[in-house]
């Protein structure tokens, strides 16, 4: 059995016992960012909606609204209910907007996930997507790098959130989701070659150790970094408000429990 088979499978077995229904699953990390090591895992995410009852409950604040699961043969398995997920859509987050956008898509029921897809151009918080961005890119560059010795794989976990961020910045709408479109689309030409080279060097390898650190890729995160400065310290993730997209989530919320009901 392949491995897309055997994700089906789990899949199924969650929609049979947990009695929900996955509207939307996906692979999210290195497999769907485009720069996955041979041994890397299967990072499967997905999208599920409970049946009406479910909801109409007054302790509902308290119920679990996640599904994780063990890792099994190198699958790591989690899931957002609907409602948890469409509170977060509405505070920007930057990880289910990479999951809609994911290049590599297990399942796909109903229309929540292309409703979103489209809504999420016009409504989310650019500002808030950056400094989502930001953070990431500032923990793992202080953490990982700029010493003699590097962990060569964390470049990529800088260099996707700061052209991520160059492409916000650009285009005012989400990045893609894969590393080497955000690379196409606002990577300097003088740093292609150090990225390319490092790229075959991840593809090929079982796991990337330390290695001497890399001055052009160098040069660049501290130049972006220090550009930024203190710009999105302090936005986190503002809420959207207006009737208008609160009306928009609560019809694909509605909708997706309609359709698990009727089917």
């Amino acid at each position: 059995m392949n491995i897309d088979d055997t994700i089906q499978q789990r899949l199924t077995a969650i929609e049979r016992e947990r009695d929900v229904r996955i509207l939307y699953a996906c692979e999210s990390g290195s497999r769907a960012w485009g720069f996955a090591s041979p041994d890397s895992d299967y990072d499967v995410r997905f999208i599920y909606v409970q049946r009406r009852d479910w909801y109409l409950a007054y302790n509902i604040e308290r119920k679990r609204d996640v599904i994780e699961l063990p890792i099994v043969d190198a699958i790591d398995c989690n899931g957002w209910d609907l409602r948890k997920a469409l509170y977060l859509f509405a505070r920007t987050n930057g990880a289910l907007l990479e999951w809609l956008n994911s290049p590599i898509r297990y399942r796909e029921q109903g229309l929540t996930a292309e409703t979103l897809r489209q809504l999420a151009p016009t409504v989310c918080n650019a500002t808030a997507l950056c400094y989502h961005y930001s953070h990431m890119a500032r923990g793992n560059a202080r953490d990982y790098l700029f010493g003699q010795q590097v962990r060569l794989k964390k470049y990529f976990y800088v260099l996707r959130p700061l052209l991520a961020i160059r492409y916000i910045q650009q285009t005012g709408t989400p990045p893609p989701t894969e590393f080497q479109a955000l690379v196409d689309a606002v990577a300097p030409d003088s740093l292609l070659p150090s990225i390319q080279a490092l790229l075959e060097q991840k593809r090929q390898s079982v796991e990337l150790g330390r290695g001497e650190a890399i001055p052009a890729i160098d040069r660049f995160i501290r130049a972006e970094l220090d550009e930024q400065d203190d710009r999105f310290t302090g936005q986190g993730r503002p809420t959207l408000t207006g009737s208008a997209v609160d009306e928009s989530l609560n019809r694909i919320f509605r909708h997706a429990i309609t359709e698990f009901e009727e089917d």
